[in-house]
This record gives structure tokens, sequence and C-alpha cells, in this order.
């Protein structure tokens, strides 16, 4: 199971702390977040990845090195300018028939490897771990017919809608329409690939699912990580069943 970890971005939404420090190598609890999520990969059977890097990449590899300390054989693909979410996939020629992609600051308990065996099971061109939400609309919500009469009448609901974990399982083919040197982000490639009717499915997770997008959710998700730091990181297990030391 290879897996490629965009980690290039500048996470300028979550200055001052990306302003000398790639976002991947931003603390949470004591190490930073790009090396809980190689952990959580080793434990889901991934022994190699690809970091794709741009910002201060020198940091990222100074600090991982070939991932010896992890156990990850980590190999890295450098971009000279943004290239999306996709775009990088493009530069990249030994890539295995089909793999993981996700972004550097994913904080989530998600099972990698469940997720892997769904895209392979289906054979799609591109699986999306999706998570579900909700928010509440503090107004009264109406709903109406095209005759403009009332059918209902919901008093500050909670409103679910599905979102894209930063996690995905591709099929190699499917870099077959993505512009080599070019940027390309996933919601184009997503809309591309209903166009020309290619497989792409979701896998629905409730999976514990953190976004550390801006200072406020830094903060929160290294709060939850360190009060829920077994569920993020849990202990090897031995055949018996007992951890491994």
């Amino acid at each position: 199971m290879h897996t490629v970890i965009m980690a290039g971005g500048r996470g300028r939404r979550l200055a001052p702390y990306t302003i000398n420090f790639p976002k991947p190598l931003v603390p949470v609890g004591e190490m930073p977040i790009l090396e809980i999520v190689l952990r959580q990969l080793k434990i889901a059977g991934c022994e190699t990845a690809t970091l794709a890097v741009g910002h201060l990449a020198e940091l990222i590899m100074a600090y991982f090195g070939k991932g010896e300390q992890i156990g990850v054989d980590l190999k890295y693909s450098g971009e000279k300018e943004p290239l999306g979410t996709v775009g990088p996939l493009a530069l990249m020629e030994d890539l295995p028939e089909n793999f993981l992609v996700m972004n550097g600051d994913v904080l989530t308990t998600l099972d990698y490897r469940e997720l892997y065996e769904y895209h392979l099971q289906n054979e799609c061109d591109l699986t999306i771990a999706c998570h579900r939400c909700s928010t509440k609309i503090d107004l009264g919500i109406v709903e109406f017919d095209e005759r403009l009469e009332v059918t209902g009448y919901r008093e500050k609901p909670r409103l679910p809608y599905d979102v894209s974990m930063g996690v995905y399982a591709f099929n190699r083919k499917a870099l077959d329409i993505v512009p080599a040197g070019e940027y390309y982000d996933l919601p184009t490639l997503v809309l591309k690939f209903i166009e020309l009717g290619r497989k792409v499915k979701v896998y629905m997770s409730d999976a514990m699912w953190l976004d550390i997008g801006r200072v406020e959710d830094y903060a929160s998700a290294s709060a939850v990580f360190e009060e829920h730091r077994d569920l993020f990181l849990p202990e090897p297990q031995l055949a018996n069943g007992t951890p491994k030391n």
C-alpha cells in the first residue's frame, strides 16, 4: 500500500505558525502532524511513501530523511511552483497501479487499509473518503412547492452534508488526463471524471476527523489529540492481542 502525501503547501491560514515552518511540521502534541500520519500509515501496513514537497522542502527532508526512524521508506518529489492537489502526481513515474493520496495535515482515525481494500474491491479510478458533518441553522427553514404553498417548517434545524476528508485512493490510469507540470486540483479531476463516465466512488467513514487549517481549529485539534491519543496512535499488537513494546 504505497501512499503519496501532499506536503508542499504554505499553510497561510495557519500563520503565524507557518511563517518559518512548513505546515506538515507543525506539532500536535510532541510530534509534527506529518509524523503522526506516517506512523498511522505504518500501523496500517504502508511500507513506502512519496512526499510531494515544495515550500520549505529542505526542512521536511532534513527531519524525516529516508524514513528510517518511522519504518516507512520515504521518497521525495519536488515541485518548483504549486501544482494543486493532483498536479504533483503527474511528475511521479514509479507509482504502483493503485495507491493512496492524502494531504499532509490530515488528523483522523480513518482506517487507511480498509479504504484501500474498498477501492480495490470496487475497481475504481478514484475513491474519496468522506465524513458526514452537520451545521445548525439559527433560523426557521420554510419549505414550499412550485405554487409557493408551504409544505413544511423546521425551526433551527441541523443540516447534514458530506465532506472530503483529504484522503483518496487512486488507480494509476486516473492520471492519464492530468497534464504534466501544470496546476491541477482534485475538484477539476472529479468533474472531468463525471463528464467522461469514469468510476468514482465515496467511502463513508464515521472516524474521528479534525481540520487544522485555521489557528482556532489547530488549538482544538491539539487538545482532542492529547485526549484521545490512543485512538490516533494505537499500540501495535502481537498475535496474542497484547501490546508490542
